[in-house]
């Protein structure tokens, strides 16, 4: 592995930071304020990304994409994570998983999401079964060609501005590994399909602007021409598209922790006491050692395990490692450098306290800590037969 930059890629971190600092960092407390991002802030957001042509880099330039391999997305992800999800999220990464459609469904819903004219939203999680999909309750019964969907889905992110949602749904059980488990299939479900209703969800301390919402389906219809892929073959589908967002949460991590520490380094050698600069002192000069050795180990994990997806291979205990860990570490590392702010580090006039309440969902959304940990072990133990 070539640990230096491309020029390419050296060019991709310099725009996203310079266009996160100048056009994202101010418009931080305004969020933190109210709790919410105007629709005509973040269009105009999409606006000057499109205007840089960075828009949709996650996805292939046959679809119409930046076509960003992983490495230099997981680069330009780590310079977003410097902000807050409620702004970068109008950046315009649309779910990949939406390749996975016929031409009809990439006409209907990838190009125009390219293209920032529709917006997604990823509906699995709900309120009795967050990270075991099979364990969904929300369900689709054929009736003749189209499916009848009843169920709910909570903690959806940022669905009361997305045109519509790629649904998870049951559709019945099949025997897997000589157990009975609920068959999984993705449907595309547009906004304003009787029966489908969006309210609003739950106040967190993490992410504020960053909606999350509550999805009813009450006997709402949709035809066979909606499922993406195959019915039945949703797990499969989620686990081949979707495994790249925790490399997504841990690139964030470490983009946040780099900003964390800079705050910190910065007031370390500024700020005086007895005579000498804080960081002379070895309670915080300790610290800024540990807090920037943790960074970049997430880093280089973050870098390793999309450089493994860039060369085809079996990646799936590295990139639970750099989610694990990057998100775990960007904990302690916010945390200690609001400990070397003292009591300053609390106050909302300073980003520390955001980025401090922001860590927390981090260790939760896209697989908990418990689950990269289960991952991890099964990868392991796997070849030895157990």
């Amino acid at each position: 592995m070539n640990f230096g930059l491309t020029d390419e890629q050296q060019m991709v971190v310099d725009t996203v930071r310079g266009f996160v600092e100048k056009e994202l960092y101010p418009l931080e407390p305004e969020v933190e304020r109210t709790g919410h991002v105007p629709l005509d802030v973040g269009r105009e957001i999409q606006r000057k990304v499109k205007a840089l042509g960075f828009y949709a880099p996650n996805i292939p330039e046959s679809y119409g994409g930046g076509g960003l391999d992983n490495v230099t997305f997981a680069l330009l992800e780590r310079e977003l994570g410097r902000t807050t999800w409620a702004l970068h999220v109008w950046w315009g990464r649309p779910s990949n998983i939406l390749c996975g459609g016929n031409a009809d469904q990439r006409a209907r819903y990838l190009e125009p999401s390219v293209r920032g004219e529709k917006v997604d939203a990823l509906a699995i999680s709900e309120p009795d079964a967050g990270s075991d999909i099979r364990g969904m309750r929300c369900a689709a019964r054929r009736d003749g060609d189209d499916w009848v969907i009843n169920g709910t889905k909570h903690f959806i992110s940022h669905a009361d501005v997305a045109d519509f949602v790629i649904l998870f749904a049951s559709t019945g059980e099949e025997k897997v590994g000589g157990q009975l488990k609920k068959r999984i299939t993705c449907f595309l479900v547009d906004k304003g399909t009787p029966g489908f209703a969006i309210q609003p969800g739950y106040q967190s301390v993490s992410y504020r602007g960053y909606t999350n919402s509550i999805l009813t389906f009450d006997d709402c219809r949709v035809p066979s021409s909606q499922i993406l892929g195959e019915e039945g073959r949703g797990f499969e589908m989620a686990n081949t598209w979707l495994r790249s967002t925790r490399l997504s949460v841990a690139a964030t991590s470490v983009g946040k922790a780099r900003r964390a520490l800079d705050l910190a380094l910065q007031h370390a050698a500024r700020r005086r006491q007895f005579g000498s600069p804080i960081g002379k002192f070895q309670g915080v000069s300790f610290q800024l050692a540990d807090m920037v050795t943790e960074i970049d180990a997430a880093d280089y994990l973050t870098l390793a395990a999309a450089w493994r997806l860039d060369h085809g291979l079996h990646a799936d205990r590295e990139i639970a490692q750099a989610k694990l860990f990057a998100s775990e570490m960007v904990a302690r590392v916010t945390d200690r450098a609001l400990q070397i702010f003292g009591g300053m580090g609390l106050m909302s006039e300073l980003p520390l306290e955001r980025m401090w309440r922001d860590a927390r969902v981090d260790r939760i959304w896209d697989g908990t800590s418990e689950i990269q940990r289960h991952i991890i072990a099964r990868e392991m133990l796997r070849p030895l037969g157990a």
